[in-house]
């Protein structure tokens, strides 16, 4: 490309490049543009990746699964990866889990030298000779790499390595000195001094240097001097070569972060002589911990994890250790680096009950004998095991890990605590409530410190009464994995009794059917890990685990088969070569094995490994030989080989050898050759195995330079002619680097290395191609070989397809998270891949289809429900996700993501697609299932939801929280609204249960636990009066502890049963009227059940037993004892019938589906509650109890009055200050926004004709008309805060034209709310989110500008006000949402005020200046300021009875700050006032004292300020005004240089509206170019949300196969919009000249990288850009003035131009040669040029190609060419008349022409005339045949290609859709100006029309 080329397409600012070689391939609506070229990726980009702070985001999965090479997501479609295209680069962080990559894992490129290949390859890894060696560019020493790992395993001695002693690679400061301690009887350092940073020990000794360690831990062991401080700091490398300073020390009060500096207080505890005395939670404060060391300070092991230290808190990959510094004051003995986690206070017999590493010899303090290393030695283990969270949800920020906390509470600060107790070993700790049952106390209050308290008790004794683990994670959960119990540390085996599926007790006779319960369905995958996942040899059916089971899908029927049996999460798997023997074990240590017979599904054998944990297990092919590998009972790593071959015949399984080995195991594998030999890899080793003579011995492969990677998986390569022979087998290995080595398994040596790396995008700061030993790899998890092909799944969410020789990608498919397994199937056509995220699927090689088999929570699932109509379940789960299930097929059908909260109830509504959600912020939303978005949501909840259910008719809904709130929604109507809010309801402190609430099925009733845990509370559903209170405390008057109630249920309406679960194990049935005992279950399950059911025939009693399903003959009074079904892992959590009683549902770790085996009665009768004289004494367990009902104290409750029961409404106030239903968690802090630099709203050209008046259009309803409006291209950039967004809400509104826009910034999905009879001028949207209010300006058929308060929730418009008689300039409403204040601009200078209960005007004023802003007082609702010429206006707000009144105070503004007016302004920290001036000055006021006490200067534009402040020339500008407030006091002597500028970013035109969130971390920023940019202050980028155009767009063009769709604008832009999402792709930018017209070759012209656009501009050029390309491909002037017209002959060889004067110009687009100008034309401009493809024979010519041109003088000439042959004949010549005045908006109407595309005989003509009219024209007749009335002169014409559709744009906004088969006509509106162009897709299904820069998208139905 030549360099004038290169200056005139430029980028688009603020865009990312996103392929390396722009491919653009059909159908993909990615954002992809070239190096050089320029393009950009805009509207959608932040999108995709979920904008920060959208709230609940609602999405429909992809039916296909991952991303299959450059296809757009397509629900059912997929191809494969074309050359040179890659993946789209992440816009912006993503909350619910989001899926965004780094830019540098865009794309996959070469690693090494050689040519140049595109899209992503492997090839064998070589070191460039001196002679093509590329030049390097110095580096400064801290960039400098690590040195190779192999030296520093197992562990490193870094004193000794850097021999301190010598001071010649390290350094000493101040007094250092080597003595003797009597503790550890040998030399250590002792650093003392006063100052601790003069008085050090510093490693390395020069700063320019680096220690290169790579161990994830350090150990540091020191001992503080007593009643001294000391600091530790280490200077820690990551990845991308950012160094981060951790410091730790006593010296520190609290955790602070930055982004390069962590700081972590230590605290250390003294020993105390009294046993219990130093346990958490005995009411220190923050003081009593932080200070000086103890006097009897210990010596302690400080063990730092260094990898997640950076990836919790700062979310960085940890590189390598820089720099250590030691700092006064303490004693050192020595540091030591490893990638083991070693545990130094167990040892001996301990070791054979803990999985864990010993300390090695050298490391080790010294124990004397008999005494315990606890007593005299600290261990203090950083970060805690439980605090290793996933990344996913680590926010990219600085924040402590409280910001991804999930549920209320208290968030205390992260900090290590050292304790004179000892920790018991390294299990994750559990956070830990005392039972005031248990110990008579009260629940201790939070601590100030999150702590590991110690006990003194040895690791191996339990712990009763002690507090346990305290964790640093509160919301860390005990697994059922975990060694010891949370509450008394003992150790739980695994007993063989236990494991059966079915457990029932007592005697089955009369309970029928035996089992009643059929499992039929999982929904889940993985649990404890997701590698686990097997084809089956026939390739049929898929094995894998779901926790606990495991389960066989069929992949093309999707039926499941299931073997249960296992009590714990399977671990590993293995399958033999003939489907005979299938092998599990489970994960819960010591490890259960089950041998099954996979066929039947019966388990054929049970026994108990050797091996602590499996985990991986492999068969040999025949079935004989089956090995396993895990950890053995002292942590090493053992290998076990058990022969099998006489199972199947009723043998045993017997252990053949058994081997050690110091060396991890990461992968093994029997070779398929030789089933005697085997293979492992795993950090730094790959060894081949053999068993022989009962032994199992093996050997190391020399690996040469590779002996450092961390290798994760292997695969064995068969020969080509099919040789078993071991010589002829090759061995794969891949690793963590991105490596793949090709091992000859004979020679034992690498024959090939290879290695996966990240390609650069071109034009970045970095070469695209990087050498073998540059840059971090792409880490490969797993890899998979066939005869033709290697499958790899790597951690970037990638699988590939490579052939054998690595030369290119052969196919690749992006999966939502990283791919941890994949698995050829035995054919070869299918690839199996599984990914952490709990995806499950395979890609299909010949149909490139990706197929979803199975999704899954990857957390436990909290509560579902059910819908009958559909056939749907809902569930809720710890994982923040809300989702949607097809009960029928158990697939995923939509999913909602929520960063910032998480859902805890769900519950449909019985009658709508709707269903509603709880969260943990006291948030309740509706979802709807038919647009998927969030229609309504209330906030009267303050804590988590903890129950939530509807009436059966749908009419009420009801939700509980944990402060004891309870709410009444009417949901009559889909806009439902809270009816009542009463507070000290419920029971405030009980868990988020399914069962917390219970209504009965009559709907009458409502029940649940409160107002305490001892009492059940029955009301009246309608009016909540309450009805019943019983006493469940004194229930059980045997019993010596106070009972209480855990869930409660009614049973069907005859009955008039209520069911409690209690605390004390017991299922009690009440009468729900009178309360008495009816009878009750005791001994129901040792542990509380969380819910209960009865089915609807009032049969089965169903209740969630911890890990088990119990089911109760309910019937029965004699009941034998209830069914028990296993299967679950962990603790169930909810359990419901479906709504036909057919099936039964369960959730925990998974949800799993059951068929109820027994037959449902019609005609059930219900069992009568027996009378009190007929009880006798208790039967079996459902013990008849009413002969006790007189003992229970019972008493009918009076209703209660108003007083005691408040009952608010929509818009009342709870007391004290509260709001019922809005949201107040950020009325601590305004909402921060960015106000706009522009005075006054400048409305567009509008249309001002005589006949507009007359002419009364409106958009047609949804469904119907003709037409359907889809889409929205472009923002009102002339608008002012026309712009709002809400973080934690997700809505998003902006406008274009007369149009308000909502969108969904996930989805893209589009409302439009229209009204507006003239351009929107402003928006504001009210605090409580519910109404948003917009004004417009002035229309010619309006005496008054328009005020619309919409319905958030419904769209729907509640109130049309006006007032104003000119444009309306701002609105805002006053921080408790009951006023909303109107300004008119400069030309009215009116000041309104309307209350919002009913929208009438309580005010208005007339300023005696223009104003430029107003706004609300957010900590004061009835102050309001404005800001104008020189002064700033406060008025307060007076109210006497229902007037209101404004008293005025003005404020002239200092003569310092200049003579510019205020433009803008915005509140901070209460009382500061923030202006913005015309001039650039930021003046800040002091609004009690009313004055202005500080300024400075801030741009050289217009401002608008509120930390952020946005100007007339594009700056956006972040500002630190934290001391402001401190300046306050000093008044006119403050300072401005205590403020100063943090980040700048430069955007494409003035700053018109803005909204951040209220950290101002992100928001969102509108531009005069039509742009809404996402801002992230954090990354420091800009990423395009909305993109229109700037100018008036000329042209709408469309590629073949209508995959995307051009326009071009007299901005000098040409854009490529991927038609389906209509986001932005490519743009082309000419400087300083105007596109006047588009042609997109066609269809015809070549394959699709051959689509080429012909522009014609301004100056008479005419380029030729490549769209594959992203490049001009020619550049010519065929034309001495500006082109009008463009098209491509039919062949795309040719190009037709004309111009202005009226010449035509044929060119060849190749050559750029013109071979032919016509000038008939000449005069007059050329307005259209029309090609079609027909044979001219019936015209009389010859000819290939029939084109038209029409000018501007009302004449059409008509041509038959064949630019081949050089023939070119004039067929028709026609001529219009025009009379005399004719003019539409000052210009001549245009003369347009086309082909009629039903027709090729016809020609239909618009234009200046005698008569308003459609002329049509028959070619072969030569006569006018037909003529079409028109109400306006067209300026614009289009044809529909695929009815007989004629679209008409006007001058008067409107758009005629005329149908020309039966003449009737429909018309529409939606424009702010003359609807210059539209034009039909080929297809027909879109039209697109376009007014100015608006351009809107719609659907035509069929028709």
């Amino acid at each position: 490309m030549t360099a004038e080329v290169m200056a005139e397409v430029a980028l688009l600012p603020g865009s990312r490049c996103l392929a390396s070689r722009g491919v653009l391939c059909a159908g993909r609506a990615e954002a992809k543009a070239g190096s050089s070229s320029g393009g950009a990726m805009a509207r959608g980009s932040a999108r995709r990746a979920g904008v920060p702070g959208s709230g609940v985001q609602g999405r429909r999965p992809e039916r296909s699964g991952p991303r299959l090479g450059p296809e757009a997501r397509a629900p059912a479609q997929a191809g494969s990866r074309l050359p040179g295209s890659h993946p789209r680069a992440s816009g912006a962080w993503l909350p619910s889990g989001a899926r965004a990559r780094p830019a540098s894992l865009a794309g996959v490129g070469v690693a090494g030298e050689g040519v140049e290949s595109p899209g992503s390859c492997l090839l064998p890894e070589a070191r460039p000779s001196p002679a093509v060696a590329p030049a390097r560019v110095a580096e400064s020493p801290d960039a400098r790499r690590p040195l190779p790992a192999a030296w520093q395993h197992p562990f490193l001695n870094v004193f000794r390595h850097f021999r301190v002693d010598e001071w010649k690679r390290s350094a000493k400061q101040g007094d250092v000195a080597v003595v003797t301690d009597k503790t550890l009887k040998g030399a250590v350092y002792r650093i003392r001094g006063s100052v601790s940073a003069a008085n050090y020990i510093q490693l390395p000794g020069s700063s320019t240097q680096s220690l290169g360690l790579t161990g994830r831990y350090l150990y540091v062991l020191f001992r503080p001097l007593p009643g001294k401080h000391f600091v530790i700091h280490l200077d820690v490398s990551t990845k991308d070569n950012q160094v981060i300073r951790v410091s730790f020390s006593n010296l520190f009060k609290e955790f602070k972060s930055t982004a390069t500096w962590l700081q972590f207080p230590l605290v250390l505890e003294t020993r105390t002589s009294q046993r219990g005395d130093t346990k958490m939670g005995c009411g220190w404060s923050r003081t009593d911990l932080v200070g000086l060391a103890p006097s009897r300070a210990r010596w302690t092991c400080l063990q730092l994890d260094l990898q997640d230290i950076l990836l919790v808190y700062l979310n960085r990959c940890y590189g390598h250790l820089k720099s250590i510094r030691l700092c006064a004051s303490l004693l050192v003995r020595n540091l030591y680096t490893s990638d083991l986690c070693f545990e130094p206070a167990i040892s001996g017999a301990q070791w054979a009950k803990l999985p864990v590493t010993p300390m090695p010899r050298e490391m080790a303090f010294p124990v004397p004998k008999g005494e315990s290393w606890h007593d005299r030695y600290v261990h203090v283990r950083f970060p805690s095991d439980s605090l290793k969270v996933p990344s996913k949800l680590i926010e990219k920020s600085c924040s402590p890990p409280e910001a991804v906390l999930l549920g209320p509470g208290p968030q205390p600060l992260p900090c290590p605590v050292a304790s004179s107790k000892p920790v018991r070993f390294s299990v994750s700790p559990v956070v830990q409530t005392p039972s005031p049952t248990a110990s008579g106390r009260a629940p201790l209050a939070p601590r100030p410190f999150l702590e590991v308290s110690l006990s003194q008790e040895r690791s191996d004794a339990s712990n009763v009464d002690g507090p346990g683990f305290h964790s640093l994670e509160p919301w860390a959960h005990v697994e059922a994995s975990d060694v010891h119990t949370a509450a008394a540390g003992t150790h739980v085996l695994t007993h063989e009794s236990a494991e059966v599926p079915v457990v029932r007790t007592g005697s089955c006779e009369g309970f029928l059917p035996d089992p009643v319960l059929r499992l039929k369905g999982v929904i889940g995958f993985g649990g404890h890990s997701t590698r686990q996942a097997l084809w089956t040899p026939d390739g049929a059916a898929v094995v894998y685990p779901c926790h606990a089971v495991i389960v066989v899908l069929l992949v093309d029927t999707g039926e499941q088969r299931f073997f249960l049996g296992h009590t714990d999460k399977v671990s590993a798997l293995a399958l033999d070569g003939s489907s005979s023997l299938l092998a599990s074990a489970q994960a819960r240590a010591p490890s259960v094995m089950r041998l099954w017979d996979f066929q039947t599904g019966q388990c054929l054998c049970l026994f108990r490994s050797p091996v602590h944990v499996v985990c991986s297990l492999s068969f040999s092919d025949s079935g004989a030989l089956l090995c396993g590998v895990g950890k053995d009972h002292h942590g090493r790593t053992m290998v076990v080989a058990w022969g099998t071959g006489q199972v199947g015949l009723g043998g045993e399984v017997v252990v053949l050898a058994k081997a050690h080995t110091d060396f991890d195991v990461q992968a093994f594998r029997v070779t398929f050759f030789d089933e005697t030999r085997m293979a492992s890899c795993g950090q730094g080793s790959v060894r081949l195995w053999r068993l022989r003579g009962g032994a199992l011995r093996s050997c190391p492969v020399d690996l040469g330079e590779h002996h450092t990677l961390q290798f994760t998986d292997l695969a064995f390569k068969q020969a080509q002619d099919g040789c078993l022979e071991p010589l002829a087998a090759m061995l794969f290995v891949c690793s963590r680097s991105g490596h793949i080595l090709e091992i000859d398994c004979q020679r034992m040596v690498v024959r090939h290395a290879r290695r996966l790396l990240p390609t650069r995008t071109p034009g970045g700061p970095h070469p695209q191609k990087q050498t073998f030993s540059s840059g971090p790899g792409i880490a490969i998890s797993s890899l998979s070989i066939s005869p033709a092909m290697c499958a790899v799944g790597s951690e970037d969410g990638f699988l590939r397809l490579w052939p054998l020789d690595f030369s290119s990608v052969l196919l690749e498919a992006e999966h939502e998270g990283p791919v941890s397994s994949v698995c050829v199937s035995p054919d070869g056509l299918r690839v199996l891949s599984a990914t952490s995220s709990g995806h499950l699927g395979f890609l299909d090689t010949l149909s490139r289809v990706y197929h979803m088999l199975a999704r899954s929570h990857t957390a436990p699932v909290l509560a579902l429900a059910m819908e009958q109509r559909r056939g749907q379940l809902a569930t809720v789960s710890q994982d923040r996700t809300v989702r949607i299930w097809d009960l029928a097929t158990l697939q995923q059908l939509y999913d909602f993501t929520s960063s910032e909260e998480a859902p805890c109830a769900v519950t449909f509504h019985p009658t709508r697609p709707t269903f509603f959600c709880g969260f943990s912020s006291g948030a309740v939303r509706s979802f709807s299932l038919e647009a998927a978005e969030v229609p309504v949501e209330h906030t009267c909840h303050r804590g988590a939801i903890t129950g939530l259910t509807a009436t059966p008719d749908g009419r009420l809904l009801f939700s509980s929280c944990s402060e004891g709130s309870l709410a009444q929604y009417s949901c009559a109507d889909p806009h439902w609204h809270v009816l009542r809010v009463a507070a000290d309801m419920v029971c405030p402190d009980a868990p988020a249960s399914p069962s917390a609430l219970a209504v009965s099925r009559d709907g009458h009733l409502l029940a649940f636990v409160g107002p305490s845990r001892c009492t059940v509370t029955v009301t009246d559903s309608a009016s909540l009066d309450e009805l019943l209170r019983v006493d469940i405390g004194t229930l059980d008057l045997a019993s010596s502890r106070l009972d209480s109630a855990m869930a409660v249920c009614f049973g069907p309406a005859a009955l008039g049963h209520l069911l409690v679960s209690t605390s004390s194990n017991r299922v009690v049935v009440l009468d729900a009227v009178s309360g008495r005992i009816i009878r009750e279950l005791p001994g129901v399950h040792p542990e509380p059940c969380p819910s209960l059911t009865l089915s609807e025939d009032a049969r089965f009693l169903l209740i969630a037993a911890g890990r088990t399903i119990k089911v109760w003959d309910y019937t029965t009074q004699a009941s034998p004892g209830p069914q028990v079904y296993i299967g679950h892992s962990e603790p169930v959590q909810a359990v419901a019938f479906s709504p036909d009683q057919q099936q039964v549902l369960s959730a925990g770790d998974a949800v799993f589906l059951w068929d109820v085996l027994a037959t449902t009665e019609s005609n059930q009768n219900f069992p009568v509650a027996p009378q009190a004289c007929e009880a006798g004494s208790g039967i079996g367990p459902l013990e008849d109890a009413s002969s006790r009902a007189s003992e229970l104290p019972q008493q009918q409750v009076p209703k209660p009055s108003q007083a005691s029961l408040p009952r608010l409404g929509i818009c009342a106030r709870p007391p004290e200050g509260g709001d019922g239903v809005r949201d107040t968690r950020n009325s601590g802090a305004p909402r921060t926004t960015c106000l706009a630099s522009y005075k006054a709203f400048t409305p567009a050209r509008v249309s001002c004709s005589p006949h507009s008046a007359k002419v009364g259009t409106c958009l047609p309803p949804a469904s119907g008309g003709w037409l359907r409006l889809k889409a929205v291209v472009g923002y009102s950039g002339n608008g002012r805060a026309n712009m709002v967004w809400r973080p934690d809400t997700g809505f998003f509104a902006y406008t274009c034209g007369r149009l308000v826009v909502v969108e969904d910034l996930h989805s893209g999905a589009q409302q439009h709310w229209s009204g507006h009879s003239a351009e929107v001028s402003t928006l504001a949207l009210s605090h409580s989110a519910q109404v948003l209010a917009s004004a417009s300006g002035c229309s010619s058929t309006t005496a008054h500008c328009q005020i619309r308060v919409w319905d958030v929730s419904g769209g729907l418009c509640q109130h049309l006000i006006s007032h104003h008689s000119t444009t309306v300039l701002a609105l805002a409403f006053s921080p408790d949402d009951r006023l909303l204040v109107t300004l008119g601009d400069h030309d009215g200078r009116t000041l309104a005020l309307w209350g919002t209960t009913t929208y009438d005007l309580v005010s208005s004023t007339r300023l005696p200046e223009p104003v430029h802003g107003v706004a609300f007082n957010p900590w004061d609702a009835g102050e309001l300021t404005c800001v104008g010429q020189g002064t700033v206006t406060f008025r307060l707000l007076q109210q006497r009875g229902a007037d209101i009144s404004l008293q005025v105070r003005r404020e002239p503004v200092p003569e310092a700050v200049g003579a510019g007016e205020l433009t803008s302004l915005c509140y901070g920290a209460p009382p500061l006032l923030y202006c913005g001036t015309s001039s650039g000055q930021v003046c800040v006021w002091d609004t009690r004292a009313g004055r202005c006490f500080l300024s400075w200067e801030a741009d050289d534009g217009g401002i608008g300020s509120r930390l952020v402040s946005g100007s007339s020339v594009g700056r956006l500008r972040l500002w630190a005004v934290g001391a402001v407030s401190e300046l306050r006091c000093k008044g006119s002597g403050a300072r401005s240089s205590s403020v100063f500028m943090e980040h700048e970013l430069v955007l494409d035109g003035a700053v018109v509206s803005a909204s951040f969130d209220d950290s101002v971390d992100m928001g969102v920023v509108g531009t005069t170019a039509g742009t809404l940019w996402f801002v992230s202050w954090a990354e420091g980028t800009s990423t395009r949300l909305i993109s229109g155009h700037r100018s008036k767009v000329n042209e709408v063009v469309f590629g073949p196969g209508e995959a995307h769709c051009a326009t071009c604008s007299e901005d000098g832009s040409v854009r490529v919009w991927a038609l389906a999402s209509m986001e932005l792709v490519i743009q082309f930018q000419v400087l300083n000249q105007s596109c006047l017209c588009l042609a997109w070759s066609p269809p015809c012209c070549g394959r699709p990288e051959q689509q080429r656009l012909a522009a014609g501009y301004g100056d008479g050029s005419l380029r030729i850009f490549s769209v594959s390309r992203t490049a001009m491909e020619l550049k010519m002037h065929p034309h001495p003035v500006a082109l009008t017209a463009v098209a491509f002959s039919t062949d795309g060889q040719t190009v037709l131009s004309g111009d202005k004067d009226g010449l035509v110009a044929v060119s060849h687009p190749r050559t750029g040669t013109t071979f032919r100008v016509l000038s008939d034309h000449q005069g007059a401009p050329i307005s259209t040029i029309c090609v079609t493809c027909k044979e001219c024979e019936d015209l009389g010519v010859e000819g290939t190609d029939l084109w038209l041109a029409a000018s501007g003088d009302q004449r059409v000439s008509v041509w038959a060419s064949d630019w081949l042959r050089n023939r070119c004949d004039l067929v028709d010549w026609l001529s219009f008349p025009m009379p005399a005045t004719t003019e539409t908006q000052g210009h001549l109407p245009p003369s347009l022409a086309a082909f009629c595309p039903w027709d090729g005989a016809l020609l239909m003509y618009v234009g200046p005339g005698v008569y308003k009219e459609v002329i049509i024209y028959n070619l072969c007749q030569k006569q006018v045949v037909e003529k079409i009335p028109l109400p306006f002169f067209a300026m614009s014409l289009s044809l529909s290609p695929g009815s007989y559709l004629l679209a008409v744009g006007f001058a008067e906004c409107m758009l005629r859709l005329v149908d020309c088969a039966t003449g009737t006509a429909q018309d529409f509106a939606g424009h702010d100006n003359a609807v210059h162009l539209c034009r039909f897709t080929p297809s027909a299904r879109l039209l697109f029309t376009a007014a100015r820069n608006e351009i809107l998208v719609w659907e035509v139905p069929g028709r």
